[in-house]
């Protein structure tokens, strides 16, 4: 196989959409495909190798459900490296093909990233949705629920079964919103929910739904219908 070009992160752009017909766009948050640091909790089961494809497969997936929805889309590696690596060729070509901006997340742990994200992306959309790359649960009616959520509420939030979340939305950020989390934990949620009522923004919860840590979890991945 031909090696792909590295995605020209840098000087990607988003479209300035604000007074255009969509009035969101969808952030995808993903890890750069690395042996032994992406799904390490499945690689008792599945060797590091079958991680690391199980890692791709799930962000694959992913992407296809939010370019589903034909809301403006953005990728967010958290760290882009040169040259791309074999599993993840194929990813960058179609996100290449489907003209998606890609972008390298910012700051020192998840909250901080996130909130970087929200930021950056309200100065041009009304709203922002970000879903983790492990989270096939979310389909395109769970994304417009979100969407719709924020119509009434400043940030929207789709809780997963573990105590975290799949989804995370905003049309509003405050300083702070994202510190003090313990993420990975079951507590996600709860700490999220008083970090938002300590800095005074109204939030809605969708219904649960899961994503994929364990190899539970992958388990019932593989038993999705296609």
């Amino acid at each position: 196989m031909s090696e792909m070009p590295s995605p020209d992160i840098s000087s990607a752009r988003p479209a300035d959409d604000r007074s255009g017909s969509h009035h969101v766009t969808l952030i995808q948050f993903a890890r750069w495909p690395e042996l032994g640091k992406v799904k390490t909790r499945l690689a008792p089961a599945l060797g590091e190798e079958g991680a690391l494809k199980a890692h791709m497969q799930l962000t694959a997936t992913v992407l296809t459900s939010l370019a589903g929805t034909e809301l403006p889309l953005q990728f967010w590696w958290d760290r882009a490296l040169e040259p791309v690596p074999e599993p993840a060729r194929h990813l960058v070509k179609a996100l290449n093909q489907r003209a998606v901006v890609q972008r390298v997340q910012k700051g020192e742990g998840l909250g901080a990233r996130m909130n970087d994200a929200f930021e950056r992306t309200l100065a041009r959309y009304r709203k922002a949705i970000i879903v983790g790359s492990d989270c096939p649960s979310v389909d395109g009616d769970y994304v417009r629920d979100a969407v719709a959520a924020l119509d009434h509420a400043d940030v929207v939030i789709g809780p997963s079964d573990d105590g975290g979340y799949v989804l995370l939305g905003a049309r509003r950020v405050a300083e702070g919103m994202l510190d003090d989390i313990e993420w990975g934990s079951p507590q996600v949620l709860e700490q999220t929910c008083q970090r938002l009522d300590s800095v005074g923004l109204t939030f809605s919860l969708l219904e649960p739904r899961w994503d994929v840590d364990e190899i539970e979890d992958w388990q019932r991945f593989l038993a999705m219908p296609v």
